[in-house]
């Protein structure tokens, strides 16, 4: 009987028997489309960045990854690796699609023209289709999204300053590991967002920096002390410490010394002041054993001075 294959000229994919009875037992579409794609890369490529190849959002992809897992069809991974690692790449017959596709899309990505005040490339909507269409973030949540880093770049950088798509990425990406998918979601994470970003002048001026704003790193290390649950008052005990031992402030250092008095369950100036104070065990007595068991130290010390002072 003739093959009802067509054949094609390219590199031929090869299964092995074992694979095919393998996705064949389990029954899985999602499971042996996404064994095709690998394949196809050799195997060169994480699962989780053929999203757009194959136009899977984030939950239906890794639910296929999970099942080739299972099966033993691709490497464990413990842990796996976090999404923003791997974003997919979206072609631009894919972008084109999805927004000829999608009203909702179509709407998400002009309000973010008209919010950044440009027109998005191809390689910007591909990014929003990311976070749309991978990461499952509704539309309404990007656009939060997208409000918040323009203010945050226009806070640090001055009026008129627009963050790109991937900064914006990297955030959506954040946002996503903390459970931020819905409007309600992201307005309490704004709301606290807003009430930390008051509270930062305080803490610069407790670190002697005056009253300007703090670059990116910074204020990551100030949004994670507020996180612990340090005062400025706190925050003043360590930058003394940082700059009694350094000899100048060194944000790491400083960072170093609020970490150990949070593991240690110290948070306000009484109780890192009370903590210091704490008796330390007095180191053993030099001692040295005699044969039978008993300290000869002391009487050993007491005959050596005496000697050196006949000496003198």
């Amino acid at each position: 009987m003739p093959s009802v294959l067509v054949h094609a000229p390219d590199d031929p994919v090869t299964l092995s028997p074992q694979a095919v009875k393998r996705l064949l037992d389990r029954g899985d579409g999602d499971a042996a489309l996404l064994y095709l794609a690998l394949l196809r890369r050799h195997g060169d490529t994480p699962p989780r960045s053929l999203a757009g190849e194959l136009r899977w959002d984030k939950g239906r992809i890794e639910a296929a990854e999970a099942a080739l897992r299972d099966l033993g069809l691709i490497a464990p991974q413990a842990p796996p690796p976090e999404p923003a690692d791997e974003p997919p790449v979206y072609q631009q017959s894919e972008v084109a699609g999805k927004l000829e596709e999608s009203a909702d899309f179509r709407r998400l990505t002009a309000e973010v023209e008209r919010k950044l005040g440009k027109r998005l490339t191809t390689a910007d909507i591909s990014v929003l289709l990311g976070l749309y269409d991978y990461l499952g973030l509704p539309s309404d949540v990007i656009y939060l999204l997208v409000c918040h880093c323009a203010e945050r770049t226009a806070a640090r950088l001055g009026p008129g300053r627009r963050p790109t798509l991937r900064q914006i990425e990297r955030e959506g990406y954040a946002w996503a590991r903390r459970g931020i998918d819905t409007q309600a979601a992201a307005a309490e994470y704004l709301r606290d967002y807003g009430r930390k970003r008051e509270a930062v002048p305080a803490y610069m001026r407790a670190l002697r920096l005056g009253d300007r704003l703090p670059v990116r790193e910074e204020e990551k290390f100030l949004l994670q002390w507020l996180e612990w649950g340090f005062s400025p008052e706190a925050a003043a005990l360590a930058y003394e410490k940082t700059v009694l031992k350094c000899h100048e402030f060194k944000w790491s250092y400083c960072n170093g010394i609020l970490r150990r008095w949070h593991e240690a369950g110290l948070h306000t100036v009484d109780e890192i002041e009370a903590g210091d104070k704490r008796p330390q065990q007095p180191p053993a007595a030099f001692s040295i054993r005699t044969s039978d068991g008993k300290g000869a130290g002391n009487a050993w010390m007491r005959k050596y001075i005496r000697q050196r002072e006949k000496e003198g």
